[in-house]
Parts: C-alpha cells; sequence; structure tokens
C-alpha cells in the first residue's frame, strides 16, 4: 500500500537497524544567499510562531529541528492539536508525548498509530535531515532567521467550510528548502501567480506578461509548480532574470510533476524550491489542497489567472481572502469555461479585485502612491484639446466641398465673430484647411501600400 512516506532504508544499516552513518543533525547549508544560521542548524534570530502565540520559543536545535521533522511526520502539516501542543511545549516534549500515546483527541491518535506502525518517527526524521544534507537542501524552523514570518498568521485563519483540510490550517511546524536564497528575503516581496494546469493561450499570455514584468521590478514570482499557468509563471520569472520560487506538495528532491523536472532545476538553481514534506515524499492529491495555505500566507498577494467551476486555485483564493491578503483576479471570454471560477469569484466576493494586467496587480500590491495605473484611454488626438465652440465649428465643416465662414456660423450656431477667432485655431491645428475663402478638412491619409 502506497503511503507516501519516505523509505529509510537508505540510510539504516540492515545489520543493525541502525544508522548508517553521518551526523544525525539537519541538512548542511545550501550555499548561496541563505543565513548561515538557517544552513548550518544553529539559532537564528527570526520570528518564531510560538513567541508570536505567548507559547515557549523554539530553540533550533538540532533536537528541536528532528522533533519537527518527526512531527510533521506523524501528522499533516497544519495540524492544529499537534501546532497547539508545540506551542505550549515545545517540539521535543510534543513529540514525546505523542509517542507515549498521551493524545488528545481519536482522529490523531489514529494517524499517529497508522504512522507509527510503518516506522519509528525519530529515525525516519534522522534519515531524511541526512537524506536533505546529501541533497544540497536545509530544514528552516522558526528560530531561524530566514524564517518567512508571514505564514505565522496561519494561527489565526478559520474557515468556514468544514473538513480536516479546512480546519486543519495552522502554520508549518518546519519548511525544507533547496536553493541559494533566504526565504525571508524571497518572500518579503512576493506575490503568488496561479491558475489552472490545462491552461489556454490567453491564460499563459496574460500571466507571461504579469509575472515577467513583476520579476523585472524585483518582486518575487510564487507558484506550485504545474502544469499550465504555474510553470508559465516561473518560467516568465526565470526569463527576466528574477526570483522565483515553487511551494511544493512533494519532497524537495522529487519535485511534481516529472514533465517539469527541467525546469525544477532551473529554480533550484537560481531560487527556491521549498515544502513542509521531507525529502522522498509523495504528492499525494490532499497534500496540494494543504501546500495552498502557505502560498496564500506566505505572500502579499495572489493573482488567479484562469480556474474552472472546480479548481485548487480557487481554493488558494479561499485563504487569501481569509487571511486578508490582497486576492487579484483576471477575467476572461464569458464563453471559456477555464475562466468560469474567475467570473465567479469575482461576483461573489467583494473583496476579489480584477485585474487585467501588470499595471494592475503592482498597484493593488505596491505601497500607497508606489505604482498608479493611469486609467485607460484612446490614443489621443488634436481635437481633444479643443473648446465647445471649436468642437461645433470643426462638426459643422462639410466632409466634402467647403463651406464660407457664414455657413459654418450658421451651422453651429454660434456668431460670425466667434467663427472667424476660432477658424484660425483649427487652421493652425491643421484640423481645416481654407480655400478661396472657404474652409474644408484635410483629406484623410492613404494606407501604405506593401510592395508585394
Amino acid at each position: 500500500m502506497t503511503t507516501g512516506i519516505p523509505d529509510p532504508h537508505p540510510d539504516l544499516d540492515s545489520a543493525t537497524g541502525g544508522p548508517a552513518g553521518g551526523d544525525p543533525g539537519c541538512g548542511g547549508p545550501a550555499g548561496g544567499k541563505s543565513g548561515d544560521s538557517a544552513a548550518t542548524g544553529g539559532s537564528g534570530g527570526g520570528s518564531s510562531s510560538g513567541a508570536a502565540a505567548g507559547g515557549p520559543v523554539a530553540d533550533g536545535s538540532d533536537e528541536d529541528r528532528m522533533a519537527r521533522v518527526a512531527l510533521t511526520w506523524l501528522a499533516e502539516p497544519g495540524n492544529r492539536a499537534v501546532w497547539a501542543m508545540v506551542q505550549a511545549a515545545g517540539a521535543q516534549a510534543t513529540l514525546d508525548r505523542l509517542l507515549d500515546g498521551d493524545i488528545p483527541n481519536s482522529s490523531l491518535r489514529d494517524m499517529i498509530i497508522a504512522r507509527s506502525s510503518t516506522g519509528d518517527a525519530r529515525r525516519l526524521a534522522e534519515a531524511a535531515l541526512r537524506r536533505a544534507d546529501r541533497l544540497g537542501a536545509r530544514i528552516v524552523v522558526p528560530a531561524d532567521e530566514e524564517w518567512p514570518i508571514r505564514v505565522d498568521d496561519l494561527s489565526t485563519l478559520e474557515l468556514d467550510t468544514g473538513g480536516r483540510i479546512n480546519q486543519d490550517t495552522r502554520p508549518p511546524l518546519c519548511i525544507w528548502a533547496r536553493g541559494p536564497w533566504s526565504m525571508a528575503e524571497a518572500f518579503e516581496r512576493s506575490v503568488a501567480v496561479v491558475g489552472a494546469r490545462a491552461s489556454t493561450a490567453y491564460g499563459v499570455h496574460t500571466t507571461n506578461e504579469i509575472a515577467y514584468g513583476l520579476a523585472e521590478r524585483e518582486w518575487t514570482v510564487v507558484s506550485g509548480g504545474a502544469f499550465g499557468i504555474d510553470a508559465a509563471a516561473h518560467q516568465a520569472a526565470l526569463a527576466a532574470h528574477g526570483l522565483t520560487v515553487s511551494v511544493l506538495a512533494c519532497g524537495v528532491d522529487r519535485p511534481y510533476p516529472v514533465g517539469n523536472s527541467a525546469l525544477f532545476e532551473r529554480i533550484a538553481e537560481r531560487g527556491l524550491l521549498i515544502s513542509e514534506w521531507p525529502p522522498g515524499s509523495e504528492p499525494l492529491r490532499h497534500r496540494f489542497l494543504i501546500r495552498n495555505r502557505v502560498i496564500a500566507a506566505a505572500t502579499l498577494g495572489t493573482v488567479l489567472v484562469e480556474a474552472a467551476a472546480r479548481s485548487g486555485a480557487t481554493q488558494t483564493m479561499s485563504r487569501v481572502l481569509a487571511l486578508g491578503r490582497t486576492a487579484m483576479v483576471v477575467p476572461g471570454p464569458v464563453t471559456s469555461a477555464m475562466s468560469v471560477g474567475c467570473h465567479e469569484l469575482l461576483r461573489t466576493n467583494p473583496y476579489a479585485r480584477l485585474v487585467t494586467g501588470l499595471p494592475h496587480v503592482l498597484e493593488e500590491v505596491g505601497r500607497i502612491g508606489e505604482y498608479l495605473a493611469d486609467p485607460p484611454r484612446s490614443p489621443g488626438h488634436a481635437r481633444d484639446a479643443l473648446d465647445e465652440d471649436s468642437r461645433l465649428i470643426l462638426e459643422a465643416v462639410p466632409r466634402r466641398g467647403a463651406a464660407v465662414p457664414e455657413q459654418l456660423a450658421a451651422n453651429a450656431g454660434v456668431s460670425l465673430r466667434t467663427v472667424l477667432r476660432r477658424l484660425s485655431l483649427l487652421e493652425m491645428s491643421g484640423l481645416v484647411i481654407r480655400r478661396d475663402g472657404a474652409f474644408t478638412l484635410p483629406p484623410r491619409p492613404r494606407p501604405v501600400e506593401e510592395d508585394p
């Protein structure tokens, strides 16, 4: 039976059942711009979700990291009961309590028993840390300087819909990262761009424009790495030589879908791959829904480009709106099934903002006055600056033939004196031509014919 649990056996000595060697501590540094304390497993000065909620501050020690990894393996990320226990007593004490069978509710108890029957949580955590070390990945906890502090807002997220996934929306206990950038730096100015896997040419074009423009202006583009809109967002950010982060629903060593493997490698080299699940974890369906809360919380806002009536991207937007983040939606053709979810969100939620391109997105997520999108206007014309009398006189000039000032005065309903004054200005602007004391319109320019 598939469990989605990383196989510990490559890291265990088959003869003794113990570790096959190596440091059982956290993964080594990934290099580049990530903070030293986060990369080496030392304690950083970052904000702790425990401190924010009044519980004990996570110390970031090797034991604390190992306990957080083990807890994430025992119970899926976001588990409300486990997170509350960690806030109250710390990760190590919570792990001891759960493994001793002191479990507060029946559903969590069943989950712990089922997971524990497949392996030892502590040993599996140590194996995952060694595996990450070999991969060049690292484990980041709330005590580290590179912790993305916006995800701590998940501690207060409450959703009206039922189901475990909609209730277990608490912050991550730890996050695995693969790539040269610090998560805190990457997410500081970040916008998520999400949408349908079965995207249309319209959706990909709009995504390219928005993601490329954001990256060009030093905004981090965040998405989920899927086919369609997600992949287009990542690719556009990379094409602009910008920073992009892919938030995965599986281990950072086996990004999904496999068809985007080359893209994921480029992201790992120049941006970040992150996940709450240990290396080797499978991309199970429910994990994508769990993952979406991190995309919603870690960024300043989310752009939904295309979404069908039932779409995981609209589920992400429900988290965005519940967290009070900026929810931006791109409208599409009313005939497109891939825009039904977008239109329904715009129709039913007054806090969803309609955006049609990069200027609107920048205006929504930027600081007040930083980006002001000009209202749409048609191309300028010389007659736009005319006063009312000049417009009336110009309208009175016949399209064919010419008219003397007296005729224009009668047709426009203004005095002859006014006509004579305005005709001089209209002639200087090139809007009328004088011929033998009469006035006519200039000939229209002919379209340029291309050589065969």
